[in-house]
């Protein structure tokens, strides 16, 4: 009789890590993936407005390296720094929400439309910290701080159901392994 028990709690434990990587594989591939697609669209748009399509790359770059400015450290080509921090920033924003929707029994889904809605909300939640440094630190007038928070809000919408969706698709694949 214990055997049988024991045997359950190793399937279940193995069932919860297997659950757990997916969650953490299914955020880091979602948000390399949600971090792709805000920045083709993104580039898309701007050339479509006559703008360099590296604008937003800039952006970023120049906040980051004007960071690292008021702490001492001269840092020059923004449009390198920028892609850099893109896409460190995305896949680790999409790792936390992967591993957070395993972990936080709140947020288990069942559901695709919820877990983008999910997503929607820790995105544009958790950036609005980060989208607030460029304003302050690049001395934005207010239109172009308004026009900054629009365009920002539409990408990282874009950003945040494609993570919703690539981490439901991972988490809910059946695993041939665990339907014998």
């Amino acid at each position: 009789m214990e055997s049988i028990f024991q045997g359950k709690a190793e399937m279940t434990g193995r069932l919860y890590l297997i659950r757990y990587s997916r969650g953490l594989v299914g955020g880091l591939i979602g948000g390399l993936a949600g971090t792709l697609v805000m920045d083709l669209v993104l580039m898309g748009a701007l050339s479509a407005l006559g703008l360099p399509a590296l604008t937003c790359f800039s952006i970023v770059g120049n906040t980051v390296a004007r960071f690292f400015s008021i702490q001492g450290v001269e840092v020059e080509r923004a449009i390198q720094l920028g892609v850099i921090t893109h896409y460190l920033i995305g896949p680790l924003v999409g790792l936390i929400y992967g591993v957070g929707v395993v972990w936080i029994k709140a947020l288990h889904v069942i559901s695709w439309k919820k877990s983008i809605l999910f997503a929607i909300l820790y995105v544009e939640i958790l950036s609005q910290p980060l989208l607030a440094t460029t304003p302050i630190l690049l001395k934005m007038t207010v239109p172009v701080t308004l026009q900054w928070y629009a365009g920002s809000f539409v990408m990282h919408l874009l950003f945040a159901v494609v993570l919703g969706a690539v981490v439901f698709r991972i988490i809910h694949t059946k695993n041939p392994v665990t339907l014998r």
